[in-house]
């Protein structure tokens, strides 16, 4: 995928700013419109087993909103007669709540009651105005009367009184709005569900016929995390006003099951939905109980469950089916709120969803991706590099042991270990990585290396299992071919083969075959490795390779170019007249031609078609 340019960053914040603006300016439509969407993906799934069973789609869309419609009435319909009788039960209860109320009251004795009285009486001579000054005396043939009365009459303001419809317009007044969006809803709902497939086709063709694959990409991406969240928020509100319902129950509150569908319904608000559902039950058993043992219990018990619930449960779930990290939910929900209000703070996700979902598709629009999803912002390998620059030795271990936990020690080795030493190499050669930072960062990776492989062999040596045989007949001799990268990059080699039962040795930088090798003829069956770390050790591997391939002409000579992602058969015309037996990129390449895989025995015959890992055969013991 291709990034954006530098030059097109304010084009992209110009066209955001816009989107921002127009999300803003015309809210009264897309506020219905993104209710309506949300909508129609709940009751898609219905209509389209209407359809399986031969049902044409408008007849199935109007079955399943009456359906929909009348359940949603039923239900708010139930919840409305409770909380009447509710409220037709306050008055019974006005002599606990009267003295609840005095209860609370600041008492007149005690020190509290003294420190009250003197902060009041402090307030009151703070407040009190400053006596009058004695006017002057009147000058004699001047009147002492003046214009204004000593007691001015008080003007008040009656209005008219007001006839029925204008009542009755102040009445229904507050509850048109809400019915009108409602209304609005619905039929948007009713004409994306019946339009469905054209409203699909319709956007494929604004696309672009050739943008189908991307188009399709996205938007099966975006319907499969929303329509996940939606589950996923349906079975956590379900279990919220489940698990608060048996509390109330269990206190003895009144109407418990009503107060569980109350939380369960509110909780669609993030954050406060649970607060303001909370408030019925203990306003209720601030009224019905004497004391404060129970309004204590309903308290604790919505605080608990929406400490779990909202810090616990829901992070982890949304933020690993919906693809959003934990804190881009939360800044995004304070964003669509602040935009939409009450209608952004229900909308928040699905709507973050769609936004993550367009920027892991469009190159424009990438960064939106990386600052919202939850994907790593960073590879282990840069990771771990970055850490190593900064010195901390500390972290940059946790990153290695991290991903360790979940795959073997080869993979941490070919896929993190030496990606890191081929960037510290980048910026050695370019000048970028000064002798301090060199030094700590070789120090530190031998430091990892030797913690490795002994808990590698404390792992094997606690193993039931005894360890692999030799898997090859001849000894494994590894040479760095010029540089520190090159020799840590042949300790990890050696480290691999010597677990898969290889005898393996590995000389130190700076060794020359010729010295290292002249008390130790090496036979047929021996095996020459040469370890180069990119970007520039191709010349010193095929130096090398030429004096061996010179000086011991029957051996074989493997060049290991760890990482390598050209041509290898374009590699290996490099190194004519005299070529290696063998070219790998990476340290399984090496485990697998050394030590190949048996063939299938006749009883193994019926185990061909299982399936099986690439990891080649005798790397059992690679996970520490």
């Amino acid at each position: 995928m291709t990034r954006p340019s530098r030059s097109s960053g304010i084009r992209v914040a110009a066209t955001v700013a816009f989107v921002i603006a127009v999300l803003y300016v015309a809210r009264e439509v897309l506020i219905p419109l993104a209710f309506a969407i949300t909508l129609s993906l709940v009751l898609s799934p219905a209509v389209g087993w209407l359809q399986n069973v031969h049902i044409r789609r408008f007849p199935a869309v109007l079955v399943v909103m009456v359906v929909a419609i009348a359940t949603a009435g039923g239900i708010s319909y139930v919840i409305f007669d409770q909380l009447v009788q509710v409220a037709n039960e306050l008055p019974a209860y006005r002599e606990n709540i009267h003295n609840k109320l005095k209860a609370l009251r600041t008492p007149n004795k005690g020190a509290l009651g003294r420190a009250a009285e003197s902060v009041k009486e402090l307030g009151k001579e703070l407040t009190t105005p400053a006596p009058e000054q004695p006017e002057a005396a009147t000058p004699r043939g001047r009147s002492e009367r003046t214009n204004t009365p000593a007691n001015p009459l008080p003007v008040q303001v009656v209005d008219l009184p007001a006839n029925g419809l204008v009542y009755v317009r102040d009445l229904t007044q507050p509850f048109l709005a809400p019915l009108a969006i409602l209304g609005i809803v619905l039929v948007f709902t009713v004409f994306l569900l019946v339009e469905e497939v054209d409203l699909r086709n319709r956007l494929f063709r604004l696309a672009g016929l050739n943008r189908l694959n991307v188009v399709t990409q996205a938007l099966d991406d975006a319907t499969r995390r929303v329509s996940r969240y939606l589950m996923l928020q349906f079975l956590v509100n379900a279990g919220f006003g489940v698990l608060s319902g048996a509390g109330l129950y269990l206190i003895g509150v009144p109407y418990a099951a009503l107060w569980g569908t109350v939380a369960a319904l509110f909780r669609i608000i993030p954050y406060i939905g649970s607060v303001v559902a909370g408030l019925f039950p203990l306003v209720l058993s601030l009224a019905v109980f004497d004391g404060w043992r129970a309004p204590l219990l309903v308290f604790l018990l919505f605080a608990i469950l929406e400490l779990i619930t909202g810090n616990l449960l829901e992070p982890r779930l949304y933020g690993a089916h919906t693809g959003i990290s934990s804190l881009a939910l939360l800044l995004t929900t304070v964003f669509w709120a602040t935009l939409w209000g009450p209608a952004g703070l229900i909308l928040s996700t699905p709507l973050t969803v769609c936004v993550v979902v367009l920027g892991r598709h469009v190159p424009h629009l990438f960064f939106l991706h990386i600052l919202l999803g939850d994907e790593p912002a960073l590879a282990a390998e840069a990771h771990l590099y970055q850490r190593l620059l900064a010195m901390d030795d500390q972290e940059a271990r946790a990153v290695a042991e991290e991903y360790l936990r979940e795959n073997s020690l080869l993979q941490l080795y070919d896929s993190v270990i030496l990606p890191t030493l081929t960037l510290a190499e980048q910026d050695r050669h370019k000048g970028d990585l000064d002798a301090e930072h060199e030094e700590f960062l070789f120090l530190s990776l031998r430091e990892m290396l030797a913690e490795f492989s002994e808990n590698a062999q404390n792992a094997a040596a606690e193993s039931p299992e005894k360890p692999p045989g030799p898997t090859h007949p001849g000894r494994i001799l590894c040479f760095p071919a010029h540089d520190e990268a090159d020799e840590i990059a042949a300790a990890m080699l050696a480290q691999l083969l010597e677990q898969t039962g290889c005898a393996t040795i590995s000389f130190p930088l700076g060794s020359s075959p010729e010295n290292m090798l002249g008390v130790m003829e090496p036979s047929a069956a021996d095996v020459f490795c040469i370890s180069a770390v990119p970007p520039f050790a191709f010349s010193h591997a095929r130096t090398l390779n030429r004096q061996l391939r010179t000086k011991f002409p029957h051996s074989k000579i493997l060049i290991g170019l760890w990482g390598f992602s050209g041509d290898v058969e374009r590699a290996l015309q490099r190194f004519k007249p005299a070529p290696p037996d063998k070219f790998a990129v990476s340290f399984a390449d090496v485990i697998a031609y050394l030590n190949p895989p048996a063939p299938l025995l006749p009883t193994d015959a019926a185990q061909a078609d299982e399936p099986h890992t690439e990891a080649p055969e005798g790397t059992a013991l690679l996970r520490p």
